[in-house]
């Protein structure tokens, strides 16, 4: 499944690479179009945040109140989201397509050669095996990107070799090289560049979304919890604080570790996906109404 979505996104990207001329600029460009053909699902999923944000407050008396009957807890859940017209697994859509998107944009900037120039895999094990037969080093994982590192040196070897004529990968990206991976160069500061940059981005958009969840519970608490105790109610606060907090630490340890295996090519994706996230959500929360 990866593998089909990765040459569609291949077909994308290489037409607008050919076009651009340049590789980081095309993946800007290509993060650009695949955002706006999300966006219904974006404002779909920005409508379930909020109204997901609504009803926590009532999801959290529920649970303390039906705590030791568990069947009761399920039947007045399911009988809050019937009222809510709203469905438990509404987020779910959005997370295994963000996923699927992941996945298969990972394949693609690992294999280049193969989703976006569709040379045989035959033909990319030949040009391996040649440089390895002349002592050069070559990834396992990332071979492909070593092909178009030495490019010029595979064309002096097969001077008549088509494919490698029509290569056309341009992975220089304002002094960067969108090729590198970060845990393979530790000694070259510019590799953190744009891991950085993601990570710095992946802590404003959750810090925004958070912002968006509170303000939208505040307006929105219409249950009479005056007969909790106020005990038990900052019990409970205390208990989502603490989960709040660990998710943001979470999130951009796991980004930090995607970022130092990963081909910058992957992280300036990310980056950039971020940066129309975090513009998308701020306009779309003006647009769409509580």
């Amino acid at each position: 499944m990866f593998q089909f979505f990765a040459n569609i996104f291949g077909y994308l990207l290489n037409i607008i690479n050919d076009f651009v001329g340049n590789y980081g600029l095309a993946i800007i460009l290509f993060t650009v179009i695949i955002k706006i053909l999300m966006l219904p699902l974006s404002i779909k999923q920005q409508k379930t945040m909020k109204k997901s944000a609504k009803i926590q407050e009532q999801v959290k008396i529920l649970q303390f109140k039906y705590k030791n009957d568990p069947e009761k807890l399920n039947r007045e859940m399911m009988d809050l989201y019937k009222k809510e017209n709203m469905s438990p697994f509404s987020g779910c859509l959005s997370t295994i397509v963000q996923f699927i998107l992941l996945i298969s944009i990972f394949y693609m900037v690992r294999f280049p050669l193969t989703y976006m120039e569709k040379i045989d895999k035959n033909q990319l094990d030949t040009y391996v095996q040649q440089m390895k037969d002349d002592g050069m080093a070559v990834s396992q994982a990332y071979s492909e990107i070593d092909i178009v590192r030495e490019i010029n040196y595979l064309k002096d070897k097969f001077p008549e070799d088509e494919n490698l004529n029509k290569i056309n990968l341009n992975m220089q990206f304002f002094g960067l090289d969108l090729g590198k991976i970060p845990q393979q160069n530790l000694g070259d500061w510019t590799v953190y560049i744009i891991p950085i940059l993601y990570i710095i981005s992946t802590f404003i958009s959750m810090r925004i979304t958070t912002a968006m969840q509170d303000k939208t519970k505040s307006k929105d608490d219409v249950i009479d919890i005056t007969e909790k105790k106020e005990e038990e109610k900052n019990e409970m606060e205390d208990a989502m604080a603490q989960s709040n907090k660990m998710m943001s630490w979470m999130m951009p340890i796991m980004s930090v570790s995607i970022s130092l295996v990963a081909p910058l090519g992957l992280a300036l994706y990310w980056l950039v996906n971020n940066i129309l996230m975090i513009g998308e959500r701020l306009i779309l929360n003006k647009m769409i109404k509580d």
